[in-house]
């Protein structure tokens, strides 16, 4: 096996992580020393991250024992998958979708199967169907919006998922905040559902690793079994409290980004390359004209990078854009314009 990578190059405009152009709340940054202050150093974190399980809770209309946090939703993820994947356990996915999910299970052990998608990278829920009832998975990933198509899931595909599951169904929703309808409201005690969520994305702390699942207390007893302990530490819980209180100014920013987006698309389009329309904060674009890679080091060398993902199953001849600020996004599409035929 070899390790997730995503290539960095010292370029004007890095476009290709899906983080957020960004920085997080002036306001909050300044808070941070008193944050460090306030820490008894000496002493061991809060095990079960009460207060920041009770934050959560509250931002989601749900009960703290619904909440398990950890050092970004990679970490949830793989949490998830040390209680129910392992040895003789079966993982599924749809792909093309979030890679870490077929990589982890294989770390700990499972076997994965791998649903298809159609020609236009939608998900039919007669896969969904023959999937489940032919390999009785112990878990089950969709993620909604999907990476790296921005796909927004429809509803009835996830629901037509819960009620055949065979395992814990998990609902990735990392780029939640710029889609159009939320899993969350569907958690109860009598699904087997956890909705992942990152404050990587619309909060703009991916340097903090912060990610965290709503489910049903059961399954969230599980994970703290399954979790090392004292794995979130006092800082980063105390500085992820604080960063919910800035909720409404990164709000406004996904609007913003939403809004920038709208204008890629049209743009690309404009360009005639194929397009597939994103609830994310990301675009993913293929063009007939050029092969993937020629494009993207045509780009490049103009001083912008984004995601490669030709090389990925069942995405060839695809490039991926991370939505930047209004200058970054500009200079892209001056970059693409220049490296497409007249």
């Amino acid at each position: 096996m070899s390790g997730y990578h995503s290539p960095q190059v010292d370029v004007p405009v890095r476009l290709n992580t899906n983080e957020s152009p960004f920085p997080p709340p002036t306001d909050w940054v300044k808070s941070i020393g008193a944050i460090a202050e306030s820490i008894d150093w000496n002493r061991y974190p809060d095990r079960a991250a009460t207060e920041l399980c009770e934050a959560i809770a509250r931002r989601h209309g749900v009960a703290p024992e619904q909440v398990f946090v950890a050092n970004g939703s990679n970490e949830v993820i793989q949490t998830i998958l040390l209680a129910y994947g392992g040895h003789g356990r079966i993982v599924a996915t749809f792909e093309p979708t979030y890679q870490m999910y077929a990589q982890i299970a294989h770390v700990t052990g499972a076997e994965v199967v791998e649903g298809e998608r159609r020609a236009d990278l939608t998900l039919d829920p007669i896969e969904i169907e023959r999937v489940v009832a032919r390999h009785q998975p112990a878990v089950t990933f969709l993620c909604n919006p999907n990476n790296p198509t921005g796909l927004v899931e429809p509803r009835e595909n996830l629901e037509a998922l819960l009620e055949v599951a065979s395992g814990i169904v998990v609902v990735d929703e990392a780029y939640a905040e710029f889609s159009d309808w939320s899993a969350m409201e569907l958690v109860s005690e009598d699904k087997p559902i956890a909705v992942t969520r990152t404050f990587s994305k619309t909060l703009s702390m991916a340097a903090l690793r912060v990610g965290y699942v709503v489910g049903p207390t059961w399954l969230i007893n599980d994970l703290r079994i399954a979790a090392l302990p004292y794995h979130l530490d006092s800082f980063k819980q105390a500085a992820t409290i604080a960063a919910l209180q800035y909720t409404k100014e990164m709000e406004e920013r996904v609007e913003f980004i939403k809004a920038q987006r709208a204008r890629l698309e049209a743009e690309m389009r404009s360009l005639d390359l194929e397009v597939w329309t994103s609830g994310s904060n990301f675009v993913l674009f293929r063009s007939s004209a050029h092969d993937a890679k020629t494009l993207w080091s045509a780009v490049l060398a103009q001083g912008v990078l984004v995601r490669d993902c030709s090389s990925w199953p069942r995405l060839e001849g695809c490039l991926r854009v991370t939505v930047g600020t209004e200058s970054e996004n500009t200079a892209f599409l001056a970059a693409l314009r220049a490296s497409l035929p007249a």
